[in-house]
């Protein structure tokens, strides 16, 4: 089926919700491309790419190595993403900045309603499913809860430390930037960037890539050979996922990264109990937000066409 310019216009909005909740760590760009419809075509088009298209480009044409890539729905979506790094994020910072409660609450309600989401998907229920549910919920649970490692700045590391990002980033429930907090790599990814170090990022680049290609193939199995249990742990990560995202946290230690201040360590607590103001009325109307805001993605989604099979 073919999309029309509207169609990759909301492609594009997708993308841009997606590269705003990649920069949070907490939260996954994943999560909402499952929400917005359009995750099990991101992941079919990224393990699509193959040494095959240079073949169908040299035999057939470029147009149509770029229509068996779905090179349309690339450009789309990694447009947004780059228009929201470079102008959401900046936003983003400041609202965890200066309105953290408020921001956070918004997140929580829209990954709460993520969950119901992500489980109406599986058509029936049984003990392998639940089971799944739960060690995927487990998982993800621990991964947030985990201490980050010490800082490591050798070019294998940061290798495989992008590729473990990006893999993250592409999986509901489990944010990319928390895990370069994990493994001890933010620090060099970020002063990377601030300095325009391009070695490094370099690096780190070939990495994601390498993970990239890599995971979504797995995924995309996954999907083919084990739908129902792949949706009941990735349900079971975005649940795992949302002692991270609580409004209200005790912090109990943090490290400097160049100029910015990332918390290790912290504590969820009551709103009663949180150190400060904790603007409960407003957190649970944006918490409804949030939520609120999944059903009208979930209702852009059904207008829009799919494309299954445009990568395979």
């Amino acid at each position: 089926m073919q999309r029309s310019f509207s169609d990759y216009l909301k492609v594009t909005f997708k993308g841009m919700a997606m590269g705003a909740a990649d920069v949070v760590p907490g939260v996954s760009g994943g999560t909402i491309a499952f929400i917005s419809g359009i995750y099990e075509e991101l992941i079919s088009t990224i393990s699509g790419v193959n040494p095959s298209l240079l073949s169908t480009w040299k035999n057939d044409g470029f147009s149509a190595m770029w229509k068996e890539l779905n090179g349309n729905f690339i450009v789309a979506l990694f447009t947004g993403i780059l228009i929201s790094i470079f102008t959401v994020m900046r936003l983003a910072n400041y609202l965890l900045e200066n309105h953290p409660v408020l921001i956070w609450a918004f997140f929580f309600g829209l990954v709460v309603a993520s969950i119901w989401f992500v489980a109406k998907q599986i058509p029936k229920w049984n003990f392998k499913i639940i089971l799944a549910l739960i060690i995927g919920a487990g998982v993800a649970y621990y991964i947030v809860s985990l201490p980050p490692l010490s800082p490591n700045s050798s070019s294998l590391f940061l290798f495989f430390a992008g590729a473990i990002a990006v893999c993250a980033m592409i999986l509901p429930g489990i944010s990319g930037a928390f895990i370069l907090v994990l493994l001890g790599a933010y620090k060099s990814v970020t002063e990377a960037a601030h300095d325009f170090d391009i070695k490094t990022l370099g690096i780190i680049g070939l990495g994601a890539i390498f993970g990239l290609l890599t995971f979504s193939k797995v995924l995309k199995w996954l999907f083919v050979h084990y739908s129902n249990i792949t949706l009941a742990v990735l349900t079971g990560f975005i649940a795992g996922s949302l002692n991270k995202i609580w409004p209200w946290k005790e912090i109990l230690e943090t490290e400097m990264y160049g100029d910015k201040e990332v918390v290790l360590k912290e504590a969820s607590v009551l709103p009663w109990n949180f150190d400060g103001d904790p603007q409960t009325l407003w957190a649970v109307l944006l918490m409804l937000a949030g939520f609120f805001l999944i059903i009208f993605l979930e209702y852009i989604a059904t207008q829009s066409p799919k494309v299954p099979d445009a990568a395979n």
